[in-house]
């Protein structure tokens, strides 16, 4: 009878070690399973920040989240209508500037180019006139025209002598004379750089979705600037566009 007691007693610790190591041979692949979708969600979530802004594009105060063509992209950075500040004063509208009428183009480009001509700056506003168009995000230039590092010289003199460039020239010296106190330099920057995407307009949509694609911020100083120049070479359609002659 002993001998059945003890048999009993061995088959019960053998049954109890046998359900010990399943449970902890099944405690183990839980844990290794719990472990690797622990992994698996981190991973995708940092990729989610990763990538999450990367096709966000933004020109002025426009954003949207979906990947956009350089066709697609033209629509968004042309400006449109009548300049706020000082259009009805000039009489000159964005749309003056266009491929389909050559004429009101020439017109609207001689028109802004004369300033460069009437109006003659001393200091402080030759300093300003300075920092907007060869300091300040390292200068504006007339890159698709000519290969001058800005328009103006770091004296101030015209270092570009294409039709654009008097004109991008007359429109910074008017914005600084008539409405310096009400203006930026930023601000006068940015409205160069609207003027300069319509003498470019082709080659500037090829760059902003080249910008888009690298995921930076897109406006007219971002886009127009020395900041970002040269970030188009390369793409597929780059280069030509000019409106208006040189």
């Amino acid at each position: 009878m002993f001998n059945s007691i003890n048999e009993s007693s061995e088959k019960q610790n053998n049954y109890s070690s046998s359900g010990v190591r399943i449970w902890q041979m099944v405690s183990g692949i839980l844990a290794v399973l719990l472990v690797g979708v622990v992994i698996l969600g981190l991973g995708y979530e940092l990729g989610v920040r990763q990538n999450g802004g990367e096709n966000e594009v933004e020109v002025g105060s426009e954003t949207t989240a979906e990947q956009v063509s350089p066709q697609e992209m033209l629509a968004e950075i042309l400006p449109t209508g009548t300049p706020a500040v000082y259009g009805a004063e000039l009489n000159v509208e964005y749309d003056n500037v266009t491929a389909a009428d050559p004429e009101s183009t020439n017109q609207t480009i001689e028109e802004l180019s004369q300033l460069d001509h009437e109006l003659e700056l001393k200091d402080p506003e030759l300093e300003r006139y300075i920092n907007i168009l060869y300091h300040q995000h390292d200068g504006m230039s007339c890159e698709f025209c000519c290969g001058a590092r800005s328009i103006i010289f770091e004296n101030g003199e015209p270092a570009c002598g294409c039709e654009h460039s008097f004109a991008m020239r007359g429109l910074t010296k008017y914005l600084i004379t008539e409405h310096g106190q009400d203006l930026s330099d930023e601000e006068i920057l940015a409205e160069i750089g609207k003027w300069k995407v319509l003498f470019f307009p082709d080659i500037h949509a090829q760059k902003a979705a080249v910008m888009q694609e690298y995921g930076l911020d897109i406006d007219y100083v971002s886009l127009t600037s020395n900041t970002n120049r040269g970030l188009e070479e390369g793409a597929a359609g780059g280069g030509g566009g000019m409106i208006g002659d040189c």
